[in-house]
């Protein structure tokens, strides 16, 4: 390639990842990691076809301010956990709002698919269901307990059996996404369709009230964070179809990470699920106002840490964010 075209090619992307070295801004440091691998391998390239060019002294004075801002003056925080949990996270999620509304909207519609379907096809529920779990709460109802199945076996083996299989259930809706969005998108569909017939199982049998405030005591948690695990899925398929200014190898890589952040900020959450289905969501006799707290307080906490609180962050300039930090 001649030098003149390879500058017209990346010369947008130099200036910006100058730009973002330059600049005081809550950049992430992600990216500029990223952009700083580019930018080394446009370099070798400078070096092997364009010697004593003013292109390779350019991006060998970059490469090297790059390198000092990105590695050589990076400070190790004092708590790298809580610092990842607390500010590093919730920041890096914001960019990401977006796919998670995506994951939100095709686990929607697969549940309103599962919903109708079950209402106009009551083989439909056994299908999805399966015959023993239709049957025994079937037999619970008759009793007035349609929730007596959360009753079953001890308080500690169904935390860790449910935490564990959630946890599973995460991780492979991330994992589908090695075969683009498509396959994440499978199992959030799959799974919606599935929470639409549940649903409408207890519906058609008039507990709809009784078995939901159960039900979601758990499932509130359990469910936002299938979504989000979800949405780790789709930032890493969408890294392969949609590699904008990367190679197709390097965008990959850097939606493989960034999806596996996000899939691992679920883990608490998920063990959280478990905790309230194993010990509290058996207590189906518990009054109303009780569950009603209980479900209301898990959700201000999936919005709140999800949500809001990265864009509140966003918000902050460097000063702002540093004395919050404690630094």
């Amino acid at each position: 390639m001649r030098e003149a075209a390879f500058v017209k090619q990346n010369k947008e992307k130099w200036i910006a990842f100058e730009k973002a070295i330059n600049l005081k801004s809550n950049t992430n440091p992600d990216e500029l990691a990223e952009g700083y691998i580019q930018l080394t391998n446009d370099l070798a390239y400078a070096q092997t076809y364009y010697e004593e060019s003013k292109t390779l002294l350019y991006l060998n004075a970059l490469a090297s301010q790059a390198h000092q801002k990105i590695y050589k003056n990076k400070k190790e925080s004092r708590n790298r956990i809580v610092d990842f949990w607390a500010f590093e996270f919730p920041l890096f999620f914001k960019q990401y709002h977006k796919t998670l509304g995506v994951a939100f909207l095709i686990f929607m519609a697969a549940t309103a698919i599962g919903v109708i379907s079950a209402l106009n096809d009551a083989s439909f529920l056994r299908l999805i269901l399966g015959d023993a779990y239709v049957n025994e709460t079937l037999n619970n109802i008759a009793k007035g307990d349609p929730a007596a199945i959360y009753k079953g076996g001890s308080e500690i083996g169904t935390f860790l059996g449910i935490t564990i299989n959630n946890i599973r259930v995460g991780f492979l809706a991330f994992a589908f996404g090695v075969i683009t969005s498509i396959g994440t998108a499978y199992i959030l569909f799959s799974n919606g369709v599935m929470l639409g017939a549940f649903i409408t199982f207890f519906y058609t049998k008039g507990v709809f009230f009784e078995a939901n405030k159960q039900i979601w005591l758990h499932g509130t948690i359990e469910i936002s964070v299938i979504i989000i695990a979800g949405c780790a899925g789709l930032i890493m398929g969408n890294s392969i179809l949609f590699p904008k200014t990367f190679s197709r190898r390097v965008s990959f890589m850097k939606g493989a990470k960034d999806g596996l952040k996000v899939v691992i900020s679920t883990i608490p959450f998920f063990i959280v699920a478990g905790f309230i289905e194993g010990f509290i969501t058996r207590y189906t006799n518990m009054p109303t106002w009780l569950a009603a707290l209980i479900i209301g307080v898990s959700l201000i906490l999936i919005v709140f840490y999800y949500l809001l609180y990265p864009i509140f962050l966003n918000r902050l300039d460097d000063e702002k964010l540093r004395s919050l930090k404690g630094e």
